[in-house]
């Protein structure tokens, strides 16, 4: 006699295993954008110019999107369990050491270990996304865990700045440290890679006792993966949303609204904060939106055409008065929210044995624009210094923002073609 099938997991139960990775993705966020509101603060005790403040935060990034493809081929072999656990303990050891850090180096050193361990925390969550809840909802929890991450970012505006009036930067970094260090013992106690390992029937293909495929078959299959044609364009493309918004947000948009309007740092951070919340709400409901009416590409395109329209006008109409550029600037961050929309889409544009590889992919994508933004712009504005100093930090101009911010909004335009170049694939899988 066969046996009963086995349930599928209670909702409460599938929500507790996804909060422990989002809550590590919130915390990712925060690590990742805390510099923004520590600019003067960092470039005083490292003693450094804009060039070398977008290297030091970019040190993150160099290191997020090297380990994103083999982090997508180790949730796919190894499971996302171990990769989280794995990944936490790590980011609050370079946590740690950052606020340490003697001089540059040693700092640089503690960005680049913090990116790379936070890297797993988005394709791991995806990947028990995937596991743990039904295909219909992949769009709505990925978006949902990007608010999450918006979140963190939000707490690393001016909630950061007021802790800041009280606690150096380096103890406010010994503090993440340990909360980020107590989010291991969640994941050790909470997540498990497949509702089956709780008995369970699972969403998603049922996670194996060993690795699902051989780690050099899987390797070996990302050429693959990139054969696929939204898989280029999507890769691409997301930068025009990511990297707009963490450049802008996450290290030069802080001085700039203080040039431009004179503002206090806390109500610049303000400003961001408005900002954060509009992308971070955006996200959820460019999911629902897209899986509600069956099609990912107009969105997704609508999204990005909007956005490649506002940041010119936020950047270049120097007489649009304050009230103005932050009805705007909320607008044109909601509309970057439909980065999330490019996730799905390329999971729905590959074979579905490589989900973890593809999310990887994708995220690399994602974050290879601000790796190259962030310290770009900042030697775009060390080159249009006129000798201004707040102390011994430069000052600049509003000629030499123009000239930074011309690298947003050129990318911003190039996704916009990108995406037109899609093909639709009606939120069913493709390939």
């Amino acid at each position: 006699m066969s046996s009963p099938a086995r349930p599928y997991p209670p909702l409460a139960l599938s929500l507790v295993v996804w909060a422990v990775p989002a809550l590590f993705y919130l915390a990712g966020f925060y690590l990742r954008v805390s510099p923004a509101v520590m600019t003067t603060e960092l470039m005083r005790d490292f003693h450094m110019d804009a060039t070398g403040l977008g290297n030091l935060t970019s040190f993150y990034y160099y290191s997020y999107v090297l380990m994103q493809l083999p982090v997508g081929v180790l949730v796919d072999s190894l499971g996302p369990r171990r990769l989280l656990i794995g990944g936490t303990l790590l980011a609050a050891l370079g946590t740690f050491f950052f606020g340490l850090a003697p001089g540059f180096a040693a700092a640089a050193a503690a960005r680049a270990l913090v990116g790379g361990a936070t890297a797993v925390a988005w394709v791991v969550t995806l990947k028990i996304v995937a596991h743990w809840f039904t295909r219909s909802r992949y769009a709505l929890f990925a978006g949902i865990t990007l608010f999450a991450g918006n979140i963190g970012a939000l707490v690393a505006q001016v909630p950061l700045r007021l802790v800041l009036r009280s606690f150096d930067w380096r103890t406010v970094s010994f503090g993440a440290a340990a909360l980020v260090l107590a989010m291991s013992a969640l994941a050790f106690f909470f997540v498990h890679d497949d509702p089956s390992r709780r008995g369970f029937q699972s969403f998603g293909a049922a996670a194996p006792a060993g690795p699902v495929a051989g780690l050099r078959q899987l390797i070996g299959a990302i050429p693959g993966v990139f054969s696929y044609r939204n898989t280029w364009l999507i890769f691409l493309a997301q930068g025009g949303f990511v990297g707009a918004m963490l450049s802008f947000t996450g290290l030069w948009g802080p001085p700039f609204l203080r040039t431009r309007f004179a503002l206090s740092p806390e109500s610049a951070a303000a400003i961001i904060s408005l900002m954060t919340i509009c992308w971070a709400t955006a996200s959820p409901i460019a999911g629902w939106l897209s899986d509600r009416i069956g099609r990912r590409k107009p969105i997704y395109l609508g999204g990005a055409l909007v956005a490649a329209a506002g940041w010119p006008i936020l950047f270049y109409m120097d007489s649009l008065p304050l009230p103005a550029f932050v009805v705007l600037a909320g607008l044109t961050s909601f509309c970057c929210g439909a980065v999330i929309i490019g996730f799905a889409y390329a999971r729905e544009s590959v074979p579905p044995r490589f989900l973890g590889t593809i999310s990887a992919a994708i995220n690399m994508g994602n974050m290879m624009a601000p790796m190259i933004l962030q310290p770009a712009i900042g030697a775009v504005l060390d080159r249009n210094w006129h000798g201004a100093l707040a102390g011994t930090v430069k000052v600049f101009g509003m000629d030499a923002f123009h000239a930074g911010f011309a690298l947003i909004v050129t990318w911003s335009v190039v996704s916009c073609a990108l995406i037109s170049l899609t093909r639709e694939t009606g939120c069913r899988q493709n390939a």
